[in-house]
């Protein structure tokens, strides 16, 4: 059967798309936000890996997650789109892929190249990694150093960066690594790569990150163990694995959620409701931030969907305090440090954020992007090596906005100063919001439907 992934041509760089957001009045409404991104990219590789036929609803159709789709049928898995977020992959088996005829672009899909790796390196196939500006620009070493543990060559640009040729290896070892920082893509990459290998395979985190993959995992049919002790998560794989595909459900992501949730908290007289949001506990550390800041927000509906939590988010606009935010919660909502900081920039006094060195890692060095974007909006900010604080104007006012924000091509950073705008005193221009399609399609049209005042 033909693909559409298969086939879908190589997608020509966005042209640069500029938006405003403009002050805006109450936003109301109900809405659902697209599938989670990390579990769209897993679904994929897992269906890829698997025996059988995988069905995956509620894919994000987003340019990140339509690389890793593409990937994965140049890798000879069978991959079909049945329908808006309906997909059927047929999958190799763990260590069956073919070897790519061609690179595999994986445009500005980080999660996306670096869970790759840990597929690649199941057997002894040559490949080559490229992707755009931004993720070329972003280091693969902290991947690749552990995997090579397990007998697998890599070749990149210096600093560990795409382009990057990797060659598997013959009989894959099982690989026991401590991350030095945390990481669910390294953790993830690993415990993939060990499906193939004779033998446990371990990764020791100090901090809990999200557990995606090993939920996935145990669904296909892998036996992951997970143990909390003094020195930290041990999360233990036993291989060679057998994955058998069956019926997969991909709930509303998150980190998408968060910004028609902020955008309602930062607009007076604004009542939404996200519904059918993964509210996976390792991933609500933004939701902790916002309650601990006063907002009026309800998890409703709360029930569990294919392993995960999952559970309807409803918010009205209300006054916002400062808060501290601590770095242990960095694991549990790093994506969403932007879009919290608007919120900050809206609340009472001082909010501190730290252990936020990671953030300088992403699509782009997000700690400066946000401070200056914040600056240049009129809001008070000091920036340090992984700290933020945001002087919020709260009773006494919004942020002046009327500023030209330079994004970056970081979709995270042009949706977050876009919401900035709505409830700021002028607008906010964004110099290129393309990058948003990357996640987060229909962004714009979701926040108008709620009566936002966005071009």
């Amino acid at each position: 059967m033909t693909s559409e992934a298969s086939t879908r041509p190589s997608t020509p760089a966005a042209v640069p798309r500029a938006a405003v957001a403009r002050p805006s009045g109450a936003l109301a409404g109900r809405v659902a936000v697209p599938g989670d991104k990390s579990m769209s990219h897993r679904a994929l590789m897992l269906g890829a890996l698997a025996e059988g036929e995988t069905r995956i609803e509620g894919l994000l159709e987003g340019e990140d997650v339509l690389a890793t789709a593409a990937a994965m049928a140049a890798l000879g898995a069978e991959v079909e789109r049945l329908g808006p977020g309906r997909w059927r992959v047929a999958g190799r088996g763990v260590g069956r892929l073919e070897e790519p005829s061609a690179p595999l672009d994986f445009g500005n899909a980080g999660t996306g190249a670096r869970l790759c790796l840990g597929l690649l390196v199941q057997q002894p196939i040559f490949a080559v990694l490229v992707g755009d500006a931004s993720l070329s620009r972003r280091p693969m070493g902290r991947v690749t150093e552990p995997l090579a543990l397990g007998g697998a060559r890599f070749l990149s640009r210096r600093g560990g960066r795409l382009p990057l040729a990797v060659m598997g290896p013959e009989r894959p070892q099982p690989i026991r690594y401590r991350l030095p920082v945390a990481s669910a893509q390294v953790k993830s990459a690993l415990l993939l790569a060990g499906l193939a290998a004779e033998g446990e395979t371990e990764v020791v985190e100090a901090e809990a990150t999200r557990d995606h993959t090993e939920n996935m995992l145990r669904a296909f049919g892998a036996t992951v163990t997970v143990e909390d002790a003094a020195d930290g998560r041990h999360v233990r794989l036993a291989g060679p694995a057998r994955l058998t595909g069956g019926p997969v459900t991909v709930p509303g992501d998150i980190s998408s959620a968060a910004f028609p949730l902020v955008a309602a908290l930062v607009c007076p007289g604004s009542a939404v409701t996200v519904e059918n949001v993964g509210v996976n506990p390792l991933r609500t550390g933004l939701l902790d931030c916002l309650a601990e800041m006063g907002a009026r927000l309800r998890l409703e509906n709360r029930r569990e969907q294919a392993g995960e939590a999952v559970a309807d988010l409803a918010v009205e606009a209300g006054p916002l305090r400062g808060i501290v935010v601590p770095p242990e919660r960095a694991p549990s909502m790093i994506d969403e440090y932007p879009v919290l900081a608007v919120a900050a920039a809206f609340a009472e006094g001082r909010t501190e954020l730290r252990g936020l060195g990671e953030l300088r890692v992403k699509e782009s060095d997000r700690l400066r992007a946000t401070a200056r974007g914040l600056a240049a909006c009129g809001v008070a900010v000091e920036e340090g090596d992984d700290w933020l604080v945001v002087r919020g104007l709260g009773s006494s006012g919004r942020p002046a906005g009327g500023a030209r924000i330079e994004a970056d091509l970081d979709h995270r950073i042009a949706m977050a100063f876009l919401v900035l705008g709505l409830g700021a005193a002028a607008p906010v221009e964004i110099d290129d919001a393309s990058p948003i399609d990357t996640s987060f399609p229909g962004f714009a049209e979701l926040l108008r439907g709620l009566g936002a005042d966005l071009a």
